[in-house]
Formats: structure tokens, sequence, C-alpha cells
């Protein structure tokens, strides 16, 4: 069988795995021609080496932009933004998620195939908790919180490839230089799946520590609370219709072992204890949703505390994060995150680097609440795609408002002439989006000025063509921006993300209850109303008097709060798929502001003229294709529904 190589050079350990021809190249690693596994764990420095390279496998949420290059690995996984309904990037060619947009997609496409990858880091966290004890340079403690680090690990690896794939083979405790013959190979049961996940995370929920004491150096090193929020994801995850007995899978997709792959019956009470694990993060009070009290306007504040979630790192409501790989220029353009995230978000014509390619979708722009009513804008579309507007939210979705003053920007730079349906929006609105007519967030422009931006044929982020670098939605996303940084000299400034937040951990917990057999809808409220209150919101039943008693109302409430509070956190994707109604979603020609106009006013036409390719979801797309090099090695492999 070949085997790759696992290589230590330096300070670095790495593997190769740019391509992958069988089971035994990501389930087998040989340490052989430079260290051995006795070198590698005589030494603390190496063993370290080992462990970090076992982090290296958690996906790069923060990389929007799916590459060419970038395939059989964990880069791509933040392209489930770009392939949601909640964004419109700009990009018509060359860019792999419009394939996964418009379902042009199958088993031999090898794009966002991180199969081989996640097997490869189960694989290797294995390998390292059969050696870590072999260290003498470690302490016994030490030991046992590094197990736990690659014991939980491996277990994100599999959920990874779970909330892709659907259920996986579970290669458990065994080592692939143990006989395996790939035909004996197939995929295990959800609950199966679900049974090896949650008690590994068990396991190291029981050793890793509460904090991490030298914060400095190890920033990003996972934590009690970390292994608990991942819990209460997969837990979530498991309650929801996809996973949990939909009437899609039943009397389909049976192993070879005779099994169904998914449940056959739908089971209530995972949604209990989704509830209660969600709820023992918040218990650990250890975390709190992030406020920013240099202000003393209630509006500005709501604003600020939501951008500093991003701004601030390490702040009070984040449970686990990392920093992504920063280019402090354009000249390190390859090391991705501050540059070529950030480039996307800045407009053409205005930034000298700008592409404009990053844009909200006028979906998740029609979401947002009323800051005065509470309520929720809009509230479908009729059959031409033209936003139903709730006429008890006090939105008004034509004509315009002279010399309004934006909140952040108003008092410094003047009022603009704005579109009367970006006036009187929650608090997040504005901290996220870079409206058509709205001022650059900063004097930092290619004019040296201040610069109002404008999205059409003529204005001062003009559109061009279908190709070109600009919006053709006529929106940006600005949410992830600094206004401090002077992005047209290349001073991009530096990334934070988060894997988990409190905010996320409320709403879980706000979802589960309001499911579960035993529904609370008071805890439900109770924590829904708490994020609320940060945007400066009333109470969800203060808006919404009706939702009282009202299950199915409040399931529709929190899911459009969850779209906005969490909005390209790469949550989107995946929550549509595990509830089910990507179908309806997702079936459609997205609308766009008229950037084709030759006026600022015609450019809030919305129209269909403008992006000419329509969102396509079937059943069979609700989970990923194996990839064919897997069924070509595992020949017994069961394939995902509808492939």
């Amino acid at each position: 069988m070949k085997m790759n190589k696992l290589k230590l050079f330096g300070l670095a350990l790495v593997t190769s795995a740019a391509v992958f021809t069988s089971c035994s190249d990501y389930l087998e690693v040989k340490l052989d021609e430079q260290l051995t596994l006795d070198e590698v764990f005589s030494k603390r420095t190496s063993t370290l080496n080992y462990l970090r390279h076992i982090y290296s496998y958690l996906p790069y949420e923060a990389q929007f932009q799916m590459e060419n290059s970038i395939i059989n690995g964990r880069d791509a996984d933040g392209a489930s933004v770009a392939m949601s309904d909640e964004s419109h990037f700009s990009w018509t060619m060359w860019v792999p998620h419009l394939n996964f947009v418009t379902g042009d997609y199958g088993p031999t496409t090898n794009n966002w195939n991180n199969w081989p990858a996640m097997y490869t880091g189960i694989e290797q966290a294995g390998i390292f908790m059969d050696n870590i004890d072999r260290c003498p340079e470690f302490s016994a403690e030490e030991r046992k919180v590094a197990k736990a680090e690659a014991r939980f690990l491996r277990a994100y690896c599999y959920f990874q490839l779970f909330r892709r794939f659907g259920p996986v083979f579970i290669w458990g405790d065994q080592r692939s230089q143990q006989t395996v013959r790939p035909e004996s190979i197939d995929r295990n049961t959800v609950d199966e799946n679900l049974e090896f996940m949650i008690s590994e995370i068990d396991k190291s929920i029981e050793d890793l520590p509460l904090t991490i004491e030298n914060g400095v150096q190890m920033d990003g090193r996972l934590t009690k609370g970390a292994a608990m929020a991942a819990k209460a994801r997969i837990l979530l995850y498991a309650a929801s219709p996809l996973y949990n007995g939909c009437d899609l899978y039943k009397g389909k997709l049976m192993n070879k072992d005779g099994k169904y792959l998914f449940p056959q019956t739908p089971d209530p009470e995972k949604w209990t204890a989704a509830a209660k694990a969600a709820k023992a993060v918040i218990d650990l009070n250890m975390y709190s949703l992030y406020e920013d009290n240099s202000e003393s306007d209630p509006f500005l504040k709501a604003i600020k505390s939501y951008q500093g979630v991003q701004f601030e790192p390490w702040n009070s409501e984040i449970i686990w994060g990392y920093w992504p790989r920063c280019a402090p220029n354009s000249a390190n353009a390859g090391l991705y995150i501050a540059y070529m995230n950030k480039a996307r978000y800045c407009p053409t014509g205005i930034v000298r680097q700008g592409c404009s390619g990053y844009c909200p979708s006028l979906k998740l722009f029609d979401t947002y609440p009323m800051a005065e009513s509470g309520r929720y804008p809009v509230t479908g579309y009729d059959a031409n795609g033209d936003p139903i507007v709730d006429p008890e939210s006090g939105y008004v979705n034509t004509g315009f408002t002279k010399d309004w003053e934006h909140p952040i920007e108003g008092s410094e730079f003047g009022g603009v002439e704005a579109h009367n349906s970006c006036i009187g929006r929650d608090a997040r609105f504005y901290a996220s989006i870079l409206a058509n007519g709205f001022y650059w967030v900063n004097a930092f422009t290619a004019q040296g000025t201040k610069m109002i931006v404008t999205f059409h044929s003529t204005g001062s982020s003009p559109y061009t063509n279908l190709t070109a670098d600009n919006s053709k939605v006529g929106l940006l996303w600005r949410r992830f921006l600094d206004t401090g940084n002077d992005y047209q000299n290349d001073q991009w400034g530096t990334s934070f993300w988060f894997y988990y937040r409190l905010a996320e951990i409320y709403l879980n917990y706000a979802e589960a209850c309001n499911e579960m057999p035993a529904r609370n809808e008071a805890e439900a409220l109770k924590y829904v109303n708490l994020i609320r209150e940060r945007a400066g919101l009333n109470k969800l039943e203060e808006a919404y008097p009706e939702v009282r008693g009202n299950q199915a109302l409040l399931r529709e409430l929190l899911r459009k709060e969850r779209m906005v509070e969490l909005a390209f956190e790469g949550h989107r994707y995946y929550d549509c798929r595990r509830w089910m109604i990507a179908e309806k979603e997702w079936n459609y020609q997205p609308k766009t502001l008229n950037v084709l106009a030759n006026t600022y006013e015609n450019s809030w036409e919305r129209t269909n003229n403008v992006w000419n390719r329509s969102m396509v979801f079937e059943p069979k797309h609700y989970f990923m294709p194996i990839n064919q090099a897997q069924l070509n090695e595992m020949v017994n492999l069961t394939q995902n529904y509808g492939w």
C-alpha cells in the first residue's frame, strides 16, 4: 500500500496531501527517511509541533472565496457563505462556488471535497494519542491535556465530514497500520456517528482546562468551553429534521450491514439533549455578550458592540477562535485573509485595490429588523420575486430621504440622499451593510477624501460589465472592515476569527427549547431577547404579541434572527439544510439593484436583468456526493441519495 510520509521541517509539521488515489494515502502515515516516531515523541518541541499540525486541519472559515487551487483540503470551508442565499458575490466566472450555487456539480467534482484531508487529520490525531505518553519532557498533566486536544480534534474532523456528507465511516481507535481491506469499508449510521463524536468530546471535556494560562502564545488552544460548545452544535444538528427521521431518507440508503444510514423515525428527545448541552455552556458563566461601553449613545453602542465581537480579539463573547493567515500587504497576497479578503469588501473606484466582490444578498438586506417596531420588514416574496412588506413593521421600500445621516459616519461626514429602505433599521444593519448611496467607511480613498459610494454605470463605484470586478448587487459587506485602516495604502490590518461565540449558543438553546417535547417558550424568548437587547431591539414578544403560544411563528422568527445575527459566519448554508428548507428558499433567480442604470435614483430599482443565473437546489443537494476517487477505492461505500 502506498504511504505518504510525515515530515518535520524546522518548526513546521506538514504532509504531502495534494493527491489521493486510495484510502491508504490518507489513512496511513509512515515516518521514515526523516524523523521516526521515537524521535518525534522524545522531545517537547517536536511533540508540540505534531500537535500544532493536527490543529492545522481545522477549517478556515474566514476564507470565503474558494480558489481553483484549493481542493482536497480545508481552506475552502468558508465558501459555504458564497454558496448560500445570504450572499451574492460578484464574480461570474473562475469561481468554483458558482457550480454549487447552480447545482452543476457531482461525484467527480474535486472542489470542496474535504474527505481526504479530514481522514488524514483523523489518522494523525490517533497516532498522536497513541504516542504522547512516550514524551518524557511532558508532565503527566500536560500529556493528559494534549491527548484531550487531539481526541477533540479527531472528533471535530468527523463533524466536518458529517455536516457535509452525512454519516461517514468511523475509524475509531484503529490505526491504519492494521490490515484493512478497502472493500470492507462502508458508512456507519447517523446514530453511530453521533455516539462516537459525542463520547469522544465528553472524554476531552473531562481533561481540557477551563482557561489557557499563557494567552499570548497559546490563544486558539482548546478549552473545556470550546469542546462543550462543539458538543452543543453537534447535538443541535442531530435533532434537526435532516438528521432526525426525515421522510426523504425513509426506506433508503442501507449500508452493507443492512442498517439504514439515517434514522427512520424522528426522536424528539434529541432536541432536549441539544438544549441541555447549550445550557451547560451558558451555565459555565465564563462568557458574556460583548458590549462596547465607550459610547453613550445607545444606538451607536449597539452598533459598536456587534462590530466589536470581530474587532476585539478574545473578548468576553469568544468561546473558541483563531488568528487566520494574515497578509500585511498585497505583496504577500498568497497569505490570503487580510489583503485577499478585505480587498474584496472594498469598492472599486473608491479604494485602489477594491474588488467589490463580497456582497450581501437582497434577501439578507430585507431580513434586518426595523429598530422601532422590532419587526422583520419582509414576510416573503411574490411571484415576481419582489418583497412582501409587513405593514406593521414601519418599513418603507420606496422613495428617498435627503440629508439623512448614517449613525456611524453621519455626524462627521454629513448627510446623504438615502433610499428609505435603509432608514430605521436595526444596529446590525448599519454595522454590516455598505448600501448604495452611503459614504465609504473612512476618508482613505483613491481621491484622498470622503466619498459617497454609488453602484451604477455612472456612479463612483461604477458597474461596467458582468465579468468585471464590480458589485452586481448594489451593496457590499462592511462588517469585517475596521474603519481605522488605510486600505487605500495597503494597511489591511489583521484578522481574527471565531469558531464559537456565545450568541450562537444562545440561539442554539432558544431553538432547542422551542422544539423539545417539554417546550420551554419562556427560555427560548429569554435568550433570543438577550441578543435583540444588545442590538437595541425590543423583546420579540413585544414586537410580535401573537408569538405567545405559537411554536411555528417562534420557529420562523428564530430563524430570521439567526440569519441576521450570524450573517457571513458560515451558518446559513448548513442551517437551511438541517432545517430542510433549502428547496423552498434556494430555487430562485436572485434579484439585484439595477446597477445598469445611469442615475442613482434608478439604480434602486430591483431587477433580474443584471444577474442571469438562478440558484438550483434539488433533494440530492442536501448532502455533497462522495467523490468518485473514494468510491473507486472503497467499492462498497454507500453513495448519498440522488447521486
